[in-house]
């Protein structure tokens, strides 16, 4: 795959080459630190992919990728902006990173412009680009009625299985997301959540009450929703909320 590099920042630039080159199966056909640069040399070089920073001077990257849009190239964002992700997708990009590049995310990155190129030469559409989650992996993007939302796992406070979604549960309102309760296990034990039953995950500090009656254990949270406890889940939910392991 023949990618091109685009990023006023010159050690940003050094960062990506290093990482791509340790994918034999790329080839970087040149560099370009501005908009008007990036346009003359993928119209010299023809590249099969761009990674495009966003603030640059003279054309941003934005701007630059609105030109591009009618050729037959697939776009990728790599900035330290946020802000900007739902008007790249708008555009068709097929990724959009945010920087420090890594190589978790740097192969993410990767398998998706070779699922689209693929489509590509076999006539098929192109796979429908959405949100990848940050490298850090602490942060999904939530399709919501005007865009995107910006849920990190550290503002979740319980998360509600929905068939093949979930509700994430956080202190001002609940997002639906497309993803299953075993997809979402490490990020959530990793980002300080427990799993209290096979359709629910808690955090800690977000339990007010314990309610036992029996062997039936029940968790009041802070927005005084009631989760029940699964058995095979009792003793270390109890462990993890009073740190008093159950007997």
């Amino acid at each position: 795959m023949r990618i091109a590099i685009v990023d006023d920042e010159p050690l940003s630039r050094e960062l990506t080459r290093a990482l791509l080159g340790e994918d034999g199966g790329i080839e970087i056909v040149g560099e370009a630190d501005n908009g008007l640069a990036a346009l003359a040399l993928i119209a010299d070089a023809a590249p099969d992919a761009v990674i495009l920073d966003i603030s640059m001077p003279g054309k941003t990257g934005i701007q630059t990728a609105i030109e591009l849009v009618p050729q037959d190239i697939d776009i990728v964002f790599l900035t330290a902006h946020e802000e900007y992700a739902v008007d790249a997708f708008e555009l068709g990009a097929a990724d959009y990173v945010l920087k420090p590049l890594r190589r978790l995310r740097l192969a993410k990155m990767l398998t998706r412009l070779r699922e689209r190129q693929a489509a590509r030469r076999a006539g098929a559409p192109a796979p429908i680009a959405t949100p990848v989650e940050s490298q850090e992996e602490d942060v999904f993007w939530v399709p919501v009625r005007t865009g995107l939302a910006r849920v990190s796992v550290e503002s979740i406070q319980r998360v509600e299985a929905a068939r093949d979604h979930v509700y994430f549960h956080t202190a001002d309102r609940a997002y639906l997301y497309r993803i299953t309760m075993a997809e979402l296990e490490s990020r959530m034990i990793a980002g300080g959540l427990i799993r209290a039953h096979r359709s629910a995950f808690v955090r800690p500090s977000a339990v007010r009450g314990i309610n036992r009656r029996g062997k039936v254990l029940k968790l009041t949270l802070a927005d005084n929703s009631v989760v029940p406890v699964g058995p095979l889940y009792r003793s270390q939910v109890l462990a993890a909320v009073t740190g008093a392991i159950e007997e």
